[in-house]
């Protein structure tokens, strides 16, 4: 665990009056504002820095998992109607389901209109494929997949597997800036028809467009659109997008829920980084903590459990049936825990997920069981423990790193934020931070290491809380997941 100084800023206006990062709307088709949807951090990285804290995406910040999925879905519906070159203005149904979703008066309103909404589409007879970006879009753009009913596949830093990869690019402002494409059936990447590229933010589009650029070169195609959540790109960023498109006369569309602008002054990143170093906290191993259990999570080696290699329309009926059996598995595990949180790892984040949902909805509690969601990232971020600022503490672990044969290739240092229970679920006091959970649930395909350095020993010392490790285990076949 990490114990930030408390000499730093501690707040998102104390980050806007120290280092003048301010954020405005410009406008969203649901009446949602950026400061529902953001907060604003400071990145341990020397190419940029603020982070956009989402308050929706599940990454960082712990959330409410149907709000998470209602505002992925939300986008899919946008996209669809982009694509089905609806310009009206949305139903105001759907503005007062974002609403009560982002508001917490009603946590599942949106994804229980968007489930609604699914299904028909307009362009049903179009080919269409979703991209998201690892490791923070994965499960974002799955939910817009989910929403179109189409194709998906996310980008990966992951080498480990035989399946090959086909293509790759970089992402410039990232911390981790290689992104690898390796779809089980290149056909995904080869076909025709629109493809959606989704992220959590679109800050300059450029990352979208190096994707757009190595797809087209691979096989051209007509018609690409940028979705986010968030969308802070500028006048000039926008002018390369409408560039990028008439160089490879193909058209690009954008959709988001909201977009705004970040206000960056000059040498803030210098600023910033300084500010880190002298604020470098000392990061410990703590003894003792709550204890750690672990659980085989059956999978069907067949089934893919996310987008890494390629996840088709055809794959949907095979994974809700094995998230059902999974998640009657995980329920016994969790016994009468009434709070839950449960925590994906880096790009794994559409399964466990879609298991919070399903804990959430728990039939065998006599109730809905309180649960939220996050993951652990490879992101660092300047963690300060002063109320109002979003990431009050950051936890380090190591995590296995595997090579293209299986074997452990290395170690590496992954993080988890907060990792506390959300405020808004508590009715606490905004600023203070809330209660840790009942349970933490740790949902992993195998790089979790044991012992004291390890994720879930890292997170038991550091809260307190009894940790349950479900390892995704393959069933109905011999041999590693690699899906």
């Amino acid at each position: 665990m990490t114990t930030p100084a408390a000499t730093a800023p501690g707040s998102d206006s104390l980050v806007a009056a120290e280092f003048g990062i301010t954020m405005g709307d410009r406008g969203s088709p649901v009446g949602l504002t950026m400061a529902e949807l953001i907060q604003v951090g400071l990145r341990r990285n020397p190419r940029r820095a603020q982070l956009l804290v989402s308050t929706v995406l599940g990454k960082h910040l712990p959330a409410d998992p149907r709000l998470i999925a209602g505002v992925g879905r939300l986008l899919g519906a946008l996209v669809g109607r982009t694509l089905a070159g609806d310009s009206d203005d949305v139903p105001a149904s759907w503005t007062i389901a974002a609403r009560a979703a982002v508001s917490g008066s009603d946590p599942a309103a949106l994804l229980t209109l968007m489930e609604t909404v699914g299904g028909s589409r307009a362009f049903a007879d179009q080919p269409l494929l979703t991209f998201g970006f690892a490791e923070t879009a994965t499960s974002v753009g799955h939910l817009v997949a989910d929403q179109l009913r189409s194709d998906y596949l996310h980008s990966t830093r992951r080498r480990d597997g035989s399946i090959p990869i086909t293509a790759d690019f970089t992402e410039p402002h990232s911390h981790a800036t290689g992104h690898l494409l390796r779809p089980e059936q290149p056909g995904l990447l080869f076909g025709a028809g629109t493809v959606v590229l989704v992220d959590d933010e679109l800050s300059t589009g450029r990352t979208a467009l190096n994707v757009i650029e190595a797809m087209h070169a691979l096989a051209p195609r007509s018609r690409y659109v940028l979705a986010g959540i968030v969308d802070v790109r500028s006048q000039a960023d926008d002018e390369i997008r409408a560039e990028v498109a008439g160089r490879l006369g193909c058209r690009i569309d954008v959709v988001s829920v909201v977009s705004g602008e970040i206000t960056v002054p000059a040498a803030t990143v210098d600023r910033v980084a300084a500010e880190v170093a002298a604020h470098e906290p000392v990061s410990t191993v703590e003894a003792g903590g709550a204890g750690v259990r672990q659980m085989e999570l059956p999978w069907p080696v067949q089934v893919p459990h996310g987008g890494r290699h390629g996840f088709l329309d055809d794959d949907r009926d095979a994974f809700d049936s094995a998230l059902e059996s999974a998640a009657a598995v995980l329920r016994e595990g969790c016994g009468g825990a009434g709070r839950v949180l449960v925590l994906g790892t880096e790009e794994l984040m559409y399964l466990p997920l879609r298991l919070a949902l399903a804990l959430a909805a728990d039939p065998t509690v006599g109730r809905h069981r309180a649960v939220a969601f996050q993951s652990t990232t490879r992101s660092p971020v300047h963690a300060i423990d002063r109320p109002g600022y979003p990431i009050r503490r950051r936890i380090d672990f190591q995590s296995s790193v595997l090579g293209t044969n299986g074997d452990s290739a290395g170690r590496e240092t992954r993080h988890v934020y907060n990792c506390n229970w959300p405020e808004h679920m508590t009715g606490g006091i905004a600023g203070n931070r809330p209660d840790e959970p009942d349970l933490i649930v740790v949902v992993d395909d195998g790089h979790a290491l044991p012992g004291p350095t390890g994720l879930a020993d890292a997170l038991a010392a550091a809260t307190g809380t009894p940790v349950l490790l479900a390892v995704l285990t393959p069933a109905g076949a011999t041999g590693d997941i690699d899906r």
